[in-house]
């Protein structure tokens, strides 16, 4: 059994991203994980200063709702990211809790597979590219883990017009399936 934690970084109520977490964390407790879905829908999350105190302290100097969301994180064997893209890139609320979690850098962790799941209105293969690039950066300095699977799904605009789309049930399996 591993520990999973899936983060929902959509500020929407109904979004396709949510939708898209949701069945990935339904996968994976199907299969006998434990998971955790965290949405970052109402949380407080300041903007990271740069003033690397966290580098020092192991600790941010903001207390927000990023220190419980970290922990969860260190603790999980696969953490999976759900995002809608905006303007071809990762939410901001998304960028904003990666550079948060600054102070894991020095940490120990456990985790070793990344998911990502993406939703767009915008459908060409490549609207994700950029949001995949910009989670790869936050991958690339944790020696211990990778990118295991990224599923995008596209021509979703409206809060719910992803119900219905295969794309969740793909969703199901990848998270079946870690």
């Amino acid at each position: 059994m591993k520990k999973v934690v899936v983060i929902s970084t959509s500020l929407r109520p109904g979004s396709n991203s949510q939708a898209m977490a949701e069945q990935f964390a339904a996968g994976a407790k199907a299969a006998g994980h434990a998971v955790e879905l965290i949405s970052l829908r109402g949380k407080e999350i300041k903007f990271c200063i740069g003033c690397l105190s966290c580098q020092k302290t192991g600790a941010c100097v903001f207390k927000d709702d990023v220190p419980a969301i970290m922990d969860s994180v260190l603790e999980a064997d696969v953490v999976c990211w759900a995002t809608p893209i905006y303007y071809y890139e990762m939410s901001g609320q998304m960028k904003t809790l990666i550079d948060r979690m600054n102070a894991m850098y020095p940490k120990d962790y456990r985790f070793r597979d990344i998911y990502l799941l993406t939703t767009a209105a915008e459908d060409e293969e490549s609207t994700p590219k950029r949001a995949e690039g910009g989670l790869q950066g936050w991958i690339d300095c944790y020696a211990k883990c990778s990118l295991k699977g990224h599923l995008f799904g596209g021509g979703v605009n409206d809060a719910g017009d992803i119900n219905g789309n295969a794309k969740l049930q793909e969703a199901f399996e990848m998270g079946k399936n870690i």
